[in-house]
């Protein structure tokens, strides 16, 4: 949560979306007590969001864009390592670390455009991690249930990491320059934070205990804050596309420009993932262009019973 923290710091309008309200109130208030001093006021207002229910990523996007209000940067920063778990699925059906790590912000990232259209130059940053390396998708099973591959929590979460920078890159070739919008993909590196927040108590302590977590939490923000505001990221971001590069933007815990994954340069499968995940988040194959050119889309979640 340093992210927003520091963001609104600086001066930002940051808008928390969240599944525990209560916490970020009381995250709200020790930055302002940290804050005081500074000539600049704290503008951070928590909307409530759970991206285990597509239904409510549903409801926060149309709020949102209810406002008509300008969106300059998504940062999709949420997600979920449950290590050593049983394989678990979301009420929509969906195995978690797929629906939180990708299929959430995936439907945020495509529901929230014409807010991003009016905040134009924005920016869509999410969040990865160096773990994609590992990962592997089969579109045919990215529930990882047809037996193919045991399941594991590694395999869920690298799996859905690699997807979610396919997904990344080919929603940044949809959208055209004249948009205004730069996707782009960042790792962390190790951060010692709460992703490990819903396992056991024992787990997550042995889980605080391995050395190999070098960076704080607030570390860990480097790349993040950088891909938001460094003001040559949009250059970057265009260079790459009109090198017709196959892959979005890719940058580092030291905040370079780095290369994901030989997997990830996968065109053809990451065309795959952008048709399964729109199936699977209920949009149509034409969303993007239609929203680009003010239509409206109508989503199969977050409809009313």
């Amino acid at each position: 949560m340093l992210t927003f923290g520091q963001l609104a710091q600086s001066g930002a309008h940051v808008v928390m979306a969240v599944r525990n309200t209560k916490a970020a109130q009381e995250l709200i208030q020790k930055w302002q007590v940290d804050s005081e001093g500074l000539s600049i006021p704290l503008n951070v207002e928590v909307m409530q969001v759970d991206l285990l229910s597509l239904d409510s990523v549903t409801r926060f996007a149309e709020a949102w864009n209810a406002r008509s209000a300008p969106l300059h940067v998504l940062i999709n920063n949420a997600g979920i390592f449950s290590i050593g778990e049983p394989q678990k699925f979301s009420k929509d059906g969906y195995e978690q670390h797929l629906q939180v790590n990708h299929l959430a912000p995936a439907l945020l990232s495509i529901l929230l455009l014409p807010s991003l259209i009016r905040g134009s130059p924005s920016r869509i940053v999410n969040v990865n991690s160096i773990m994609h390396h590992v990962g592997f998708v089969d579109t045919e099973d990215m529930n990882l249930t047809s037996g193919k591959r045991k399941f594991s929590s590694m395999v869920g979460y690298s799996s859905s990491k690699l997807a979610e920078i396919m997904f990344s890159s080919t929603i940044n070739k949809r959208l055209p320059a004249e948009s205004g919008i730069s996707v782009l993909c960042v790792s962390p590196g190790i951060v010692q934070t709460n992703v490990a927040r819903d396992l056991p108590k024992l787990v997550q302590a042995a889980y605080h205990l391995i050395p190999y977590f070098i960076f704080s939490a607030q570390e860990g923000a480097r790349s993040a804050l950088f891909a938001a505001t460094d003001p040559q990221v949009p250059e970057y971001c265009e260079m790459l596309k009109a090198d017709e590069w196959p892959v979005c933007a890719f940058i580092s815990q030291d905040c370079r420009p780095a290369n994901p994954s030989e997997e990830a340069h996968n065109v053809q499968t990451s065309y795959e993932v952008w048709e399964k995940t729109l199936e699977m988040i209920g949009l149509p194959s034409d969303a993007v262009e239609r929203l680009l050119d003010g239509e409206e889309v109508k989503c199969r979640y977050g409809q009313e019973q």
